[in-house]
Order: C-alpha cells, then structure tokens, then sequence
C-alpha cells in the first residue's frame, strides 16, 4: 500500500538521526526539506533510520546526497548504515570520481576590471586565431601557384559548379527583382520632373557599381559560405579533418584552398551575371511605364556606365568572395565537436560573412571616392 513521504529529525547529544517513512518517489508528492540541512550542525554525526521506508528513487538518492554534502560542510560524520543498500551503492559510484572545481555554474559575477580583462583576452586570442587562419590559407594560395599545393583537381572543379553554375537560378531571381526595384522607385520620383529616361542611368550605375556585386556577395554567403562551414562541421566532428592531418595532408590545402578558389573565381562572374539581370528588371519597368523604347534604354545606359564603373563593381565582388570563403571556411574549421555546433558554424559563418561584405563595402565606396573612380 502507498503511503506518503514524511520524515523526523531526532537529536540525542551529537547523534542526528533522520528517520524517513513511505515512498520517496519522484512522481509522489514530498514535504519539504529545508529544514533538513539547517537541522544539521558543526560536528553532529548524521545516521538515518529507514525501517519504515516503501519504495523510492532518485527523489531519495538526491536528498541524501544533499544531507552528505551538508554534514562535510559543517564538518559533520556522514553514516551510510541505515540507509538501504540500494541506496548505499548509488552513493558509492556518485562519489567514486570527485567533482571537477569548475563543473558548477557560478552565479556571482565577476569585478568590472575581471570581465573588461577577460574580453580583452578573448579578443585577442581571437585575432590572432583569424591571422593564423588567414596566414595558413596565404602560404597555402602559393604552394598552389608554385604547383606543391597537395589537393585534388576534380575537387576544384565540384566547388566552382557548386558556387558557380547552381547558383544562377537564385542570383538570376534576385538580381532581375533588385533592378526591377530600383526602376519602379526612380521612375515614380523622376517622372514628377519628366526626366523618365535617367531611371536607366539610376538603374545602371546602381546594379554595376553597388547592388550587383553586394547582393550576390549576400546570397554567396547564405547559400555557398553556409555550405562551407556546414561541410567543414561535419567533418571536424565526424573526425576526418583529424585524419587527413594524421595522415600527412595538410586540412588548408586539401578542403579550404579548393573552397577559396572556386568563390573567388566565380564571384565576378557572378556579379557580371546579376549585374546584367539587374539592367534587364530595370529595362522590364522602364518600358512598361516610360514612353521609351528598348534601344533608346539601352544606348542611355551604355552612356551613364564606363568600364571604370563595371571593373570597379567587379574588384568588389572579388573582394566579397574572399571574405564570404574565409568566414566559412574559418567557422567550419573551428566547429565543435556536437552536432549542435555544426548548426552555430553555419549560422555565424552567414552572419560574420554579411557583416564583413557590408563593412568592406563602405571602406571600398570611400576608397573609390577618393580615388575618383
């Protein structure tokens, strides 16, 4: 018959008996022992009486250890006899392996000068941890330029159909949509001042110089960067980058330089792709909307961009495909060793790759301005 959880605390001098009765079950209810510990004090000998306990689990278990920590605090005897011997052997393998000292979380919060040192610490263990990376994948760059680069051809090959030809679908779909915007905001505030036929300029010098190459950079580093670090994740927790090191290849050479190359190679073409899509949106709105024709749009923008816009916007979707293979390729190689941490490589790897295409993006468009390109 169940009957519910009680106990009683008797003292007889230093002696502290605990006398537990019914079931001690998790799923039953239990009173309340917070008194327990405080009844425990400096120098008492804790013993338990367990004649009339029914049936229990690690609702149990956990009380007594509870009540063991609490006697060595005050420093007080702990006496197994008593409990059961269920019980006993529980408590034997819990204390077989002494607790790590920085297995608990600690809750107090560090000085203000403590957490401001520590961030420092960790900044620049992080700067030098992306130089390393960057350094390695350098000298890695002209190992493959001097022919001593130990990877595989037809792997290069994969990477530049993955990151080139299988993206037009999207790259097509959003840069005919980016210059398709951009016409039907220009053409509603030209057309007040019946200059209708510059939403070819807008649209021209927009897509080639800016919104081409950023927006491919964008959708390379959700699409392609998620899938290096994605790739590079699984690896390192299914322990293959550890075997190509134990076997004398070298991780860079072998999975990031391939990954590097075939982005950086396929960025500007890319960029010239959606650069050409994005004229084709703006021409689409244009000629729905603007009593122009097809030619008159065209030799309007041929007349607004030079090959000094077009190289420009290309240099730039160079520069975003190193940056958007490095965060992937670095996130990937940094991956933990669960399967949730292949899920946070991908997504900081989209993150850090958008950020560093928009950061790189205002220092070019200063550098050009000065420059007067």
């Amino acid at each position: 018959m169940s009957t519910a959880a009680a106990f009683e605390v008797a003292r007889d001098g230093r002696r502290l008996t605990v006398s537990l009765r019914g079931d001690w079950e998790l799923a039953k209810e239990r009173p309340d022992t917070a008194s327990l510990g405080s009844a425990v004090q400096q120098g008492d000998e804790l013993r338990f009486d367990c004649a009339g306990l029914g049936e229990w689990d690690s609702a149990l278990v956990a009380l007594i250890v509870k009540l063991h920590g609490t006697a060595e605090a005050v420093g007080g005897a702990f006496v197994e006899e008593g409990l059961p011997d269920g019980v006993i052997r529980l408590l034997t393998l819990a204390f077989a392996v002494p607790e790590r000292e920085d297995a608990r979380r600690h809750r107090g919060r560090a000085p203000l000068l403590e957490r401001l040192g520590t961030a420092a610490v960790r900044r620049v263990e992080r700067a030098r941890a992306v130089a390393t990376f960057v350094g390695e994948t350098t000298f890695s760059l002209v190992r493959f330029v001097t022919g001593r680069a130990n990877l595989q051809r037809a792997d290069l090959w994969v990477h530049l159909q993955e990151a080139g030809a299988e993206a037009l679908g999207i790259v097509t779909l959003i840069a005919f949509l980016i210059g398709v915007i951009l016409a039907f905001v220009a053409v509603v505030q030209l057309q007040k001042f019946g200059a209708g036929i510059y939403v070819a300029d807008l649209v021209a010098i927009g897509v080639v110089r800016e919104m081409g190459p950023i927006m491919t950079g964008v959708i390379m580093a959700g699409r392609t960067g998620a899938a290096y670090a994605a790739s590079l994740g699984t690896m390192k927790v299914n322990e293959e980058i550890d075997a190509l090191s134990t076997v004398g290849v070298d991780p860079i050479d072998f999975l990031v330089l391939p990954r590097v190359l075939a982005l950086v190679l396929m960025m500007p073409l890319l960029a010239l792709y959606a650069d050409l899509m994005g004229v084709l949106g703006g021409a689409t709105v244009a000629l729905s909307m603007l009593d122009v024709t097809l030619s008159q749009y065209f030799v309007q923008t041929f007349a607004s961009v030079d090959l000094v816009d077009l190289f420009g916007g290309l240099a730039k979707a160079v520069v975003y495909g190193i940056l958007v293979a490095l965060a992937g390729c670095l996130r990937g190689m940094e991956c933990g060793d669960s399967a949730a941490a292949v899920g946070l490589a991908t997504t900081s790897a989209v993150v850090t790759g958008i950020v560093l295409i928009v950061a790189s993006c205002g220092v070019l468009t200063v550098i050009y301005t000065n420059l007067g390109i």
